[in-house]
């Protein structure tokens, strides 16, 4: 999976419209292999970064856990201090 997407379910407060439609240009950009397309596919560029935000906020709302939400910033320090773990051992 792309490293920019990120998960979007169970937290507290749940993913915003930004973060989903986020998300979505991500993938639509690794799919299509573009960063912005050209005039010409720039309409079934857009049209796909909407429907794919839209199945995915439906999905994220429509989800279930019995998992108690994850807290944002504690799942980014989590994901700061795995990276500097990794880059550190790159080095």
């Amino acid at each position: 999976m792309c490293r920019n997407i990120r998960t979007l379910f169970n937290f507290e407060p749940v993913a915003s419209d930004e973060e989903i439609e986020v998300a979505a240009l991500q993938y639509v950009r690794k799919v299509s292999g573009f960063t912005k397309p050209s005039q010409t596919n720039e309409t079934a560029f857009n049209e796909a970064i909407e429907a794919i935000a839209a199945v995915t906020r439906d999905l994220v709302h429509n989800l279930t856990t019995t998992s108690p939400p994850k807290d944002r910033e504690v799942e980014a320090e989590k994901a700061r201090a795995r990276a500097a773990k990794r880059y550190a051992t790159m080095a």
